[in-house]
């Protein structure tokens, strides 16, 4: 139990932590679009890049995909950048039940997936008895997640009537805040993603 608790607080703490602000970015230009009727499409979606993030997590630990961290570090602002641009062309039409949003999360979570694989393999020596602990390691990502997607759709439904904002001014106003925020750190990993390709 005292296992459990251990891995799936690195996990969850691995999230939350605020020098992994790259994660909640993208949690937030994920969700920004949704609202609490629609928690079932938020959580398919969450659990979709979950799992995405699991099986490129175990991949990578185990050694059966190798990556570039130049390359990774690069394509997680990246996938950031593209969800949002996304939200700003679609706005209130995203549909989270459609077919190529979930292929979507599920992609760009194998990516971020990737890039926790260093951590996660820092964590763990012996990999080939720590299967639980890479499951359980998941878990405590999901439920940092869950908990960042509640409060992104709590923080609509509080400020939105105070400001007088619609839903399409939020998910644009937010998108564009990302989107400032992300190219800096685009522009920062873009000589070491070029000199790997080159």
């Amino acid at each position: 139990m005292n296992d459990f608790l251990l891995y799936f607080e690195l996990g969850y703490r691995h999230v939350l932590d605020i020098q992994a602000y790259d994660h909640i970015l993208f949690l937030i230009v994920l969700v920004v679009s949704f609202s609490f009727k629609q928690w079932k499409n938020m959580l398919w979606l969450v659990s979709v890049f979950t799992i995405g993030h699991t099986f490129s997590l175990a991949l990578s630990s185990y050694k059966i995909v190798y990556t570039n961290s130049d390359l990774v570090e690069f394509l997680i602002p990246l996938t950031i950048l593209l969800t949002a641009v996304k939200n700003i062309f679609t706005g209130v039409k995203t549909n989270a039940n459609s077919k190529g949003l979930l292929f979507l999360s599920f992609c760009f979570g194998w990516i971020h997936g990737l890039g926790f694989s260093n951590y996660f393999k820092m964590l763990i020596s012996d990999l080939d008895s720590k299967f639980f602990e890479l499951i359980e390691f998941s878990l405590g990502i999901e439920l940092a997640q869950i908990i960042i997607v509640v409060v992104i759709v709590a923080l609509y439904h509080l400020l939105t009537p105070i400001f007088k904002i619609s839903k399409k001014d939020w998910i644009l106003v937010i998108s564009s805040i990302v989107i400032g925020i992300i190219i800096p750190m685009l522009m920062e990993r873009y000589d070491p993603f070029i000199k790997y390709l080159f």
